[in-house]
């Protein structure tokens, strides 16, 4: 599978979530709140939990398959940079800054 480079997944996603705007604009009269988007950013990082211990045979649910983990890990990533963008933060900088301090605290 092709692998994509974050700037590009940034610009992707970014995309991506403004035809969702579109969406919600013309489904519910307007777009989703930050806030909104946060709820379902952390919906989706729990079911990756539940998908995760599904997977490993602790957990009573159907549809711990790969696909369906590798799908809600892309669309945590997806929100991350969804949220990081629309707080206007630099995803790509702020990855760096946390991989570098990370580094050095656990370098030492």
């Amino acid at each position: 599978m092709k692998k994509t480079n974050l700037g590009l997944a940034v610009a992707r996603s970014v995309r991506i979530r403004e035809l969702y705007h579109q969406l919600e604009r013309t489904k519910h009269g307007s777009e989703w709140s930050i806030e909104e988007d946060a709820l379902a950013f952390l919906t989706d990082a729990g079911l990756v939990g539940r998908l995760t211990m599904a997977r490993a045979g602790r957990w009573p649910q159907e549809g711990g398959s790969t696909p369906d983990l590798e799908h809600k890990l892309g669309e945590c990533i997806w929100w991350l940079i969804a949220l990081s963008d629309r707080l206007k933060i630099d995803i790509e900088d702020a990855l760096e800054v946390f991989l570098t301090k990370t580094e050095d605290a656990l370098d030492k």
